[in-house]
């Protein structure tokens, strides 16, 4: 579970510095971002035993899950950018639970073809974008859009790796949900919970974070606004994240 916070960490300029350790994401195409944060802060973890981070970047999921799961519960955080993976490696082996995640520089297609079910909990902050306009990297094309990895071999792979009671958690645009969630629907998935988030108060939501189960379960259904009316975090945000936010 929380170890507590490290004195020695310090503010700097290459990454994202939490109460309990740093993210280093000068070497990765898609930064440490709000998405990814309220992702980490929010799947559901208390029945996780083994949990599998796909498209892991800079590792920032992967250690999430470890500052708020068990003190047992192994992480496996997959990567296919070796920029990125190298990076992750580096982020985890100088946090406090270095011994808890591996990082595997690979497919997660090919992955899921040598393993077998055994996660409990797998999450992702996939690619959200069908192939558009080039984003000026190779890299962050491949982190961005869906070419390499599409939603439906996503879904597949996570069928693969999941234990038939566990969840698959993500975070994706509302209008990409609208046609992501029908989607996993046809693949026997079932939505458990989903969270819709706004920018701030009486906005419209622009971000759904979802926990898909295999097992068919009642739907709970929920909102969070970033920001209140006065365009400060609000209150709902700061409960969720603030066992990470130095300043929180």
């Amino acid at each position: 579970m929380s170890h507590q916070a490290d004195n020695k960490l310090t503010l700097r300029r290459d990454g994202f510095t939490f109460k309990q350790f740093f993210v280093a994401h000068d070497r990765c195409a898609m930064k440490v971002g709000t998405d990814g944060i309220l992702l980490g802060a929010w799947t559901p973890v208390s029945s996780a035993t083994r949990i599998l981070d796909i498209g892991s970047g800079s590792g920032l999921l992967a250690l999430m899950l470890a500052q708020r799961s068990e003190p047992h519960v192994q992480i496996d955080a997959v990567e296919l950018d070796s920029a990125a993976s190298d990076q992750a490696k580096e982020n985890v082996a100088s946090s406090p639970w270095a011994d808890r995640i591996t990082v595997y520089a690979e497919d997660i297609v090919s992955f899921a073809e040598t393993r077998s079910a055994t996660y409990s909990l797998i999450i992702s902050n996939p690619p959200y974008f069908p192939p558009g306009i080039a984003c000026g990297s190779a890299q962050r094309d491949q982190a961005r859009y869906t070419t390499l990895l599409t939603h439906e071999a996503l879904l597949r792979c996570a069928h693969q790796l999941l234990v038939p009671e566990g969840l698959f958690c993500v975070v994706l645009p509302v209008q990409v949900a609208e046609h992501f969630i029908p989607l996993a629907q046809q693949d026997n998935w079932h939505v458990h919970q989903q969270l819709h988030v706004s920018e701030q108060e009486e906005k419209p939501a622009h971000r759904v974070l979802l926990a898909l189960s295999c097992q068919e379960r009642e739907c709970a259904n929920s909102s969070l606004a970033i920001r209140d009316a006065e365009r400060c975090y609000s209150t709902d945000f700061q409960r969720l994240t603030k066992d990470f936010y130095l300043f929180m």
